[in-house]
């Protein structure tokens, strides 16, 4: 993976999680000032606008890293950091569904059963992706044709 596309992955997850749990925040833990008020913060609606403009990116930087990334790793059988990276490889399929789902939903039983799931997975993701960077990186066995790009 090129440092280009790492720091497009990390800026995509920082935008898509940033948003989401600032939009979270205010949607369950925010009090109103004003007992009449439609929304629990005046950003509250802007918050979750942002949030469903940057989620695309998360899918597009996933794909991005996909083959080159995830799944030559798991071809070479490689061990290092694969427990995180299995974790966001789970989480991220029922993250981005859930996140659709959420929205064409109609019905209220289903809409919350999709933002339980949502949350849950999205908590897993943001925790996986965190730990995944901060874990070691090996600094042997690299092969010539990854020199100049970001372990990770």
């Amino acid at each position: 993976m090129s440092k280009a596309e790492a720091w497009f992955s990390h800026a995509a997850t920082l935008l898509v999680g940033g948003t989401g749990v600032a939009y979270g925040w205010m949607r369950y833990f925010a009090k109103p000032l004003d007992e009449f008020a439609v929304v629990n913060h005046p950003w509250e609606p802007t918050t979750l606008h942002l949030h469903l403009l940057f989620a695309p990116l998360v899918i597009f930087a996933c794909g991005l890293v996909w083959k080159k990334h995830v799944w030559e790793r798991v071809v070479a059988g490689s061990r290092p950091r694969r427990k995180t990276g299995l974790l966001l490889f789970a989480v991220f399929a029922p993250m981005a569904a859930t996140g659709y789902l959420i929205q064409v939903t109609t019905s209220d039983a289903w809409r919350q059963a999709w933002i339980v799931g949502h949350v849950a997975t999205s908590v897993l993701w943001i925790a996986g992706y965190g730990l995944h960077q901060l874990l070691p990186r090996p600094s042997h066995g690299r092969s010539p044709r990854h020199s100049g790009t970001t372990r990770g």
